[in-house]
């Protein structure tokens, strides 16, 4: 794969959409199916009692809406049903039985309107933002959807490619921001990048630079709060002692981790370590008390951006400092 030359969030570039997607709509009304028990719901009367008579119908209405094509998908590729159904409950059980996530301070994400939810990268792969997606989907009381913006990379990569654009991911440019945040969606960014995901395991926790405040000025345009979002557990999971410049060079990717399990150890080096993870939510920090020009105002921009970036600094310390260990 040829070089490719990733942009972050808060650069300058062109602004462009993502491929707009047809809206599939329903040929004849389905038919009325119970839904599917939210997660966590009791399992019902047991073998051969009603749940799971709901589950089956629910399940094979869901197969046939999916085969005929009586489903809907928004402008950026979003696909709720599949990410709810699906996407959803494959990542659940690595959230809850694998990393074990905790997660404090979910009552500080609004329960309607935009949003934007600002967090530390970490990993060397992008396992957080599934993270923090599943965290917001399952512990919210509204139980909203987190749009996260991903780098071109993701979006050049079969299968990943399409699976992120249905879960709800988009570019990472201020357009596709600013459009979720007016629409009144939940969107969730991570200013670091690759700088974050890719840092050498001495810098762990140790947050890099945040950037000129692109999801500042992104926010004030759009009116919305920001919220604060801190992660400890990812840091872990792919301790990176190395970095194969040259063969991430020739691959076209930012950095070739290497671990103390990849790749000497082949695809098991790639099995994540268990670690246990907590996922904070900070207090919101207003932006609709300010000017429509503020949005331009550097200095503005940079006091946001660093207000933001101390205060999930601060949060990695202290949650740090209260956690017993690692994987416990």
């Amino acid at each position: 794969m040829a070089d490719a030359k990733v942009i972050p969030f808060d650069e300058d570039r062109p602004r462009r959409r993502p491929p707009r997607r047809v809206r599939v709509a329903a040929a004849t009304e389905p038919e009325a199916v119970a839904p599917l028990p939210a997660p966590g719901a009791e399992a019902g009367t047991g073998l051969g009692g009603g749940s799971w008579d709901r589950r089956i119908a629910g399940g094979l209405a869901f197969l046939r809406r999916r085969v005929t094509g009586d489903y809907e998908v928004d402008d950026f590729g979003y696909d709720e049903e599949l990410t709810d159904q699906v996407l959803m409950s494959l990542l659940r059980p690595l959230y809850d039985k694998y990393f074990r996530v905790e997660v404090k301070g979910v009552e500080n994400i609004p329960k309607e309107g935009g949003a934007l939810i600002v967090a530390n990268h970490s990993g060397t792969l992008p396992l957080d933002g599934l993270m923090m997606q599943v965290a917001v989907h399952d512990h919210h009381p509204a139980r909203r959807h987190l749009r996260l913006l991903a780098a071109d990379l993701v979006f050049m990569l079969p299968v990943v490619n399409e699976l992120a654009r249905k879960a709800g991911h988009t570019l990472a440019c201020a357009e596709d921001a600013q459009r979720l945040l007016e629409a009144g969606e939940l969107v969730g960014v991570m200013p670091e990048g690759f700088k974050g995901i890719g840092k050498p395991f001495g810098d762990r926790y140790k947050l890099q630079r945040f950037g000129r405040g692109g999801f500042v000025s992104t926010a004030l345009r759009a009116g919305t709060p920001i919220v604060p979002c801190s992660i400890v557990g990812a840091e872990e999971i792919y301790p990176m002692v190395g970095n194969a410049k040259t063969l991430a060079r020739l691959l076209g990717i930012p950095y070739f981790p290497i671990t103390p399990t990849f790749p000497w150890l082949g695809p098991l080096g790639a099995v994540p370590l268990p670690t246990k993870w907590t996922i904070q939510f900070g207090e919101p920090i207003p932006t609709d008390g300010y000017p429509p020009e503020a949005a331009e105002d550097p200095m503005l921009m940079f006091n946001l951006t660093d207000q933001v970036r101390e205060q999930i600094q601060h949060t990695l310390y202290r949650l740090l400092v209260q956690r017993r260990s690692v994987f416990f």
